[in-house]
């Protein structure tokens, strides 16, 4: 069983929602987050932060690294995650074929605030003044597939209800909508992708 899992960020937005919702996932299991200043930031250190790792990480940790999509070609992008655990003598959970492994890499599709599409009934919950049907509509019933930036969707949406005029603070948010999310009901598929992995880890 792994007992303490590592986690590699791009942005403290990510940072304050893991940290509402990891307890959820993994439990009583510790878990530290390292957020970078940057998705740029986060992969230009990447290699060297696992080479870093793999000269100690004991047989029962594990990192788990999530990187925004954005407009970048999800194979390519993850076939770059792979390569840099890789290159550092890590084994990823991608290329393992036994249940030893160090690495877990996921893409959050398109970006955080898909996953807050995901569970809208916890938006909602957030921000009671938010349209509850906002899911029936077409443009965000796949919460991975909403067109034009979910970020810019969700700021517009929560502006159109009469919150954060002068802009969506994206840490503020990503805090008060984590609070009030349930894992297990989640529509994202990429964040579904990033729970499995999680809940494994605790089996």
């Amino acid at each position: 069983m792994v007992d303490h899992v590592e986690v590699l960020v791009e942005e403290p937005s990510m940072e304050v929602a893991l940290r509402e919702l990891l307890p959820r996932i993994i439990g009583d299991m510790s878990f530290q987050i390292y957020p970078f200043q940057s998705k740029q930031d986060l992969l230009g250190k990447l290699s060297n932060r696992l080479k870093g790792y793999s000269s100690w990480l004991p047989e029962n940790y594990r990192v788990v690294v999530i990187v925004d999509r954005d407009n970048d070609d999800c194979v390519v992008l993850k076939t770059s995650l792979e390569q840099a655990a890789s290159e550092a003598g890590l084994i990823t959970r991608s290329r393992s074929v036994t249940p030893t492994y160090q690495v877990v890499n996921r893409i959050a599709i398109e970006e955080l605030e898909a996953w807050f599409f995901g569970d809208w009934h916890a938006v909602c919950e957030a921000y009671p003044k938010m349209n509850p049907y906002i899911r029936s509509k077409q443009p965000f019933r796949h919460s991975d597939q909403i067109a034009g930036g979910t970020w810019e969707a969700l700021q517009r949406l929560l502006q159109r209800a009469g919150y954060y005029k002068a802009g969506m603070p994206k840490i503020e948010t990503a805090q008060t909508i984590a609070k009030c999310m349930n894992p297990d009901r989640n529509q994202s598929q990429s964040f579904q992708c990033l729970r499995a992995a999680l809940v494994e880890m605790t089996s």
